[in-house]
């Protein structure tokens, strides 16, 4: 049997396939030849949201139930932990169980587990660019959750779970619809009257685009076999220095350079976070918006020969069409990602 047979028959399990990351994750496995399976709590209603990925296997089952994610990993060689509480909403309280339940049936079955994580990890005054052994020093409960999560699979990994980390910036895509970009920069479902730029303009930010992420993730899965038991990568992804780059590449796609660019109200959170939880959990992110937190990516780069990127302004046309902020144009096929050097 040829080595592309034997890649073919390898299935991966994603959880979270309705969110931004699992979707595009799902998407790129099944480009690599990859079967995949997908743990969604309700099939159905999932249907419309996954009928885009075409052939997956869906399993009925939540990510915070532990008999649902050990039976849905059965037999599986790849497991995709990309599910996310909403909004941070007890964000850790739902995180870290959904993690030990994805790490406990990587246990079982033997699979790689694969899991995104960020920059929360670092703290501000941390010296850019950041590679994967810096100091984890966090300021904030987000970020120390993180860092938890991450020692969770590092303590796993001498227990024989095998597991990579790939962290990355702030996520944005056309199935992205909970990062910062739909969220504050844009608003999704309504022609473009103006961008939101939360940072300060000349201070540089960190975009992932979720497609070339995603690619990245696959790549990496096609090499599993040969990384060790425990293994953290970074993508450099779009580092935009000024940060305001990225509203100017929005005007560029709609095609007005004089859409306005407006400021958030961050005097408004500030004022109503003691009332609104959400409000509180974005304030205590600020931070990331007034410093430059830049991810090394030439350890990915030796792995893959180059990190899979697409072009900014393309990436930022596709993603407002796919958020209904511009026009989508008739036969329009999504970008395919580049190689980007270290």
């Amino acid at each position: 049997m040829t080595g592309s047979l034997q890649q073919a028959r390898r299935t991966a399990l994603v959880i979270g396939a309705t969110g931004g990351l699992g979707f595009e994750a799902a998407k790129a496995l099944l480009r690599h030849g990859w079967c995949v399976r997908v743990l969604v709590r309700n099939p159905a209603a999932a249907g419309a949201r996954l009928a885009p990925l075409g052939a997956v296997e869906c399993v009925a089952g939540d990510a915070a139930s532990a008999s649902d994610v050990a039976g849905a990993a059965h037999g599986v060689d790849l497991i995709v932990h990309a599910a996310n509480p909403p909004r941070y909403r007890n964000w850790r309280g739902l995180a870290i169980p959904m993690l030990r339940n994805s790490i406990d049936a990587a246990r079982q079955s033997g699979a790689r587990l694969v899991f995104p994580g960020n920059i929360y990890n670092f703290a501000p005054e941390i010296r850019s660019p950041i590679t994967e052994d810096a100091p984890q020093r966090p300021r904030t409960v987000k970020g120390a959750v993180r860092v938890e999560m991450e020692t969770m699979l590092r303590a796993a990994a001498q227990q024989g779970v095998r597991s990579v980390v790939i962290r990355a910036g702030d996520f944005f895509g056309r199935h992205a619809p909970s990062s910062n970009f739909s969220n504050i920069i844009v608003k999704p479902g309504r022609p473009l009257r103006s961008v939101v730029y939360p940072g300060a303009p000349a201070v540089g930010h960190a975009w992932a685009y979720l497609p070339d992420l995603a690619e990245a993730f696959a790549e990496i899965a096609d090499r599993e076999r040969d990384l060790p038991a425990f293994e953290t990568f970074h993508f450099a992804g779009h580092w935009l220095e000024p940060g305001i780059e990225l509203a100017h590449a929005v005007r560029r796609a709609s095609c007005d350079p004089r859409l306005p660019i407006r400021s958030f109200p961050w005097l408004f959170v500030k004022l109503l976070s003691p009332f609104v939880p959400l409000f509180r959990e974005v304030l205590e992110m600020k931070y990331l918006w007034n410093t430059s937190l830049q991810l090394d990516n030439a350890k990915l780069v030796a792995l893959l020969g180059r990190e899979p990127h697409t072009p900014l302004d393309d990436a930022i046309g596709e993603s407002l069409r796919g958020l209904g902020c511009l026009p989508q144009a008739t036969g329009e096929a999504q970008p395919t990602p580049r190689g980007l050097p270290a």
